[in-house]
């Protein structure tokens, strides 16, 4: 499978941030120390070096990150974790992550979120004799569960979804529910912020810990703050940065990354990163 590339470029790290802050042109530049024009320039792609250090200062992100995202220096180490699939599904302009979680022995199965389309999951499932016990949402944003209705046909597994999404067709449930198929245990974690009841579900029982995080974290950036950007940090700073480094990040854009390569790389977390 050819590699995925980051979802996130510089300029939407700084715009989703500026967005995120609420701060208007003339304000940023201020903050920063750097001209409304010059501004202009890095928000239509240009990698100034002196003006990103500068920007991010203003806006609370890591520098080095910042910088390195804009030369494109650094991507996740390639990732592959026995009873663990990606998908990449292409919904209108968007590549979409959705995942197939396993127990390698009982061969009972749980998909995370659908994709645009829900059939490489079904095909895999099938060739592996894999049976599917479970639907997860990370969230309801209409390019993960696209397929919901047809995958809940075809497998008759229940949907559940973290119960702030509001959403009638998958079962509510509240932060801190697990679920279990066969020998693996998913616990579930709010990270809200991007959606109302954002959930991150952290899978034991793999050959290393796992977190399906949906929109909350991207290699090397974040999901919108479309609901809140500061709850989006502070939950994803308490429910998902807080796991163990080597825990895998299985994102719904972009490619598989861990905890340990966000706290290096992410420019949305400085507080992890050298100064």
């Amino acid at each position: 499978m050819a590699t995925i590339p980051l979802e996130d470029s510089f300029t939407d790290i700084v715009g989703k941030t500026q967005r995120g802050l609420k701060l208007a042109d003339g304000q940023l530049a201020a903050q920063a120390g750097v001209s409304v024009e010059d501004l202009a320039r890095v928000k239509g792609g240009e990698a100034s070096e002196p003006l990103l250090r500068k920007l991010a200062a203003a806006l609370n992100l890591g520098p080095d990150a910042l910088v390195a995202s804009a030369g494109k220096t650094w991507f996740p180490a390639p990732i592959e974790v026995a009873g663990l699939k990606q998908f990449n599904t292409v919904y209108e302009d968007m590549t979409v992550n959705f995942y197939l979680a396993w127990d390698t022995n009982s061969k009972q199965a749980v998909v995370f979120d659908t994709g645009a389309d829900c059939s490489p999951a079904l095909q895999f499932a099938k060739a592996n004799s894999l049976a599917i016990k479970l639907i997860l949402l990370t969230h309801t944003h209409v390019d993960h569960i696209v397929d919901l209705a047809r995958l809940k046909k075809e497998t008759g597994a229940p949907a559940w979804v973290g119960k702030n999404e509001n959403f009638a067709e998958a079962q509510p449930f509240a932060e801190g529910k697990t679920f279990n198929a066969g020998a693996l245990t998913i616990e579930t974690h709010q990270t809200s912020g991007h959606a109302a009841g954002g959930i991150t579900y952290v899978i034991s029982g793999l050959a290393r810990p796992v977190a399906v995080v949906g929109d909350a974290v991207f290699a090397g950036s974040m999901g919108g703050g479309m609901i809140s950007f500061a709850e989006a940090l502070d939950t994803n700073r308490r429910n998902i940065f807080t796991l163990p480094d080597n825990t895998v990040l299985c994102p719904g854009h972009g490619p598989l990354t861990t905890v340990g390569e966000e706290k290096a790389h992410n420019p949305f977390y400085p507080e992890f990163q050298p100064h």
